[in-house]
């Protein structure tokens, strides 16, 4: 591979040059440097073409995404290509991350090395999410970015730990190494990352598509949500150096879940899979039931796999259900005391929380400061699970006295104590009362 020098200046495929001011970071395919474009700076993957199988049609897909456009804004999309140099040599023009945004391998580990610019000295700084809320939004927009992603009839390819930035304080997202994204079908040699990939490109009995997507996502989820390997259990670590032979065992042909109702082969070992084992128990059981049929009827039967939209319509219940008490404790409903089927307990400081019960859906909302429902929760047309519909508030003026503010656009229809229905417009509230009733236009919820 020929190494770009900082200060150089590369061709731009329609003009115009980018100058090199440093290296960013280095992988598989290439090295990535920050330089300057048209007066703004940019990051440039610069590829190491003897490792892409088929170099020219690996930049012509490149070339195709750059005219079709990102699916969303949360991908770092290819923007401009280079020219081709003689020795066939190339790269792309991508958005700089925000500084906001951390790996998700510093996520998983939970710290990020930071390099001190005047001594070269790297300490550790924490990277967690500031709260649960947070990071179930980040699931979300995983799950709703590959949605889209699908959605236009392409595939990543190459899921890993490797392709996303996340904010670990509003839970936004950014899908990166998006290069090996094309139409479902295609595929220029991209194999994938052990552990990420499906049963059937483990054993090379298939190629990576929207299926084989669908089984890597669910890796990603998993870790994200119980910090570790779905497939690494009992089994795995008896294999004290994982192999490639080894490898097409535990994850192609031999793989068994850790948490298989059938199997209890390969369950996670305390002492090493701590955090699978805690995180396990505190999961509702829909949440724990999708990732046992995703990896069991799901390893071996791809149509078997959990679809984008139903993921995320279980992750937006599960964020529904989160409660933050007073004490500080912050957990699922599951976790938490159920008196009747209408109101949680803490099972640390004894507090009750009423619910919201919604005509649409099966399972009540806890009720406590600052819990907020989206518009999709309200509006069976909406697909918008980010906009704030309604939120629990304090009233200013009493303390102690709580009321739902309406957050949304559009007026609601509410009962009040006298049993009359009256609007309440967009930025106005009312009081939580026992017989409360709201029509929000197609969806109806009371207390």
């Amino acid at each position: 591979m020929i190494e770009l020098k900082i200060g150089q200046e590369v061709e731009m495929e329609y003009g115009g040059k980018a100058k090199v001011i440093k290296i960013i970071g280095s992988g598989g395919q290439g090295i990535v440097y920050l330089v300057e474009f048209n007066g703004m700076k940019w990051a440039l993957k610069w590829y190491d073409v003897d490792k892409i199988k088929k170099p020219q049609e690996f930049r012509n897909n490149i070339r195709s995404n750059i005219a079709d456009g990102a699916p969303s804004n949360k991908f770092l999309w290819p923007k401009y290509l280079t020219k081709e140099n003689p020795n066939g040599t190339f790269g792309y023009l991508m958005e700089l991350k925000p500084d906001s945004f951390d790996s998700f391998v510093d996520i998983l580990n939970t710290y990020k090395l930071v390099v001190d610019p005047l001594t070269g000295r790297a300490t550790k700084k924490p990277v967690r999410f500031t709260n649960l809320y947070a990071m179930v939004t980040a699931v979300i927009n995983i799950v709703n970015a590959f949605r889209q992603l699908h959605r236009t009839g392409k595939s990543y390819q190459d899921l890993n730990d490797g392709g996303f930035f996340i904010n670990v304080d509003t839970g936004a997202i950014l899908v990166c190494d998006c290069d090996n994204i094309a139409p479902d079908g295609s595929n220029f040699g991209i194999g994938g990352k052990p552990g990420y990939m499906a049963p059937e490109i483990v054993r090379g009995i298939a190629k990576p598509d929207v299926q084989t997507d669908k089984y890597s996502l669910a890796v990603v989820l998993f870790k994200l949500l119980f910090r570790g390997d779905p497939m690494e259990g009992e089994k795995v670590v008896k294999d004290v150096c994982l192999t490639e032979s080894s490898e097409l065992k535990h994850y192609g042909q031999n793989a068994v879940f850790v948490y298989d109702p059938k199997d209890t082969s390969n369950r996670p070992v305390r002492g090493i899979h701590d955090n699978v084992i805690k995180f396990w128990r505190m999961y509702p059981d829909y949440i724990r039931e999708a990732f046992i049929k995703s990896f069991t009827d799901g390893l071996t039967d791809p149509s078997k796999r959990i679809i984008e939209n139903e993921w995320q319509k279980l992750f937006i219940r599960l964020r529904s259900e989160i409660i933050m008490c007073g004490c500080g404790r912050t957990n699922f409903t599951s976790m938490y005391e159920k008196p009747d089927d209408k109101t949680y307990r803490c099972p640390k400081c004894g507090m009750t929380f009423s619910t919201l019960g919604f005509d649409n859906r099966d399972f009540r909302m806890p009720l406590y400061v600052g819990c907020r429902f989206f518009e999709c929760e309200i509006d069976p047309e909406s697909d918008d699970f980010l906009s704030v519909a309604g939120e629990l508030v304090e009233n200013k003026l009493k303390p102690g006295v709580l009321g739902i503010k309406n957050s949304s656009s559009k007026t609601w229809r509410v009962k009040m104590p006298d049993g009359i229905f009256y609007d309440i417009a967009p930025g106005k509230g009312f009081p939580i009362w026992k017989g409360l009733e709201i029509d929000f236009g197609g969806v109806r919820a009371q207390i």
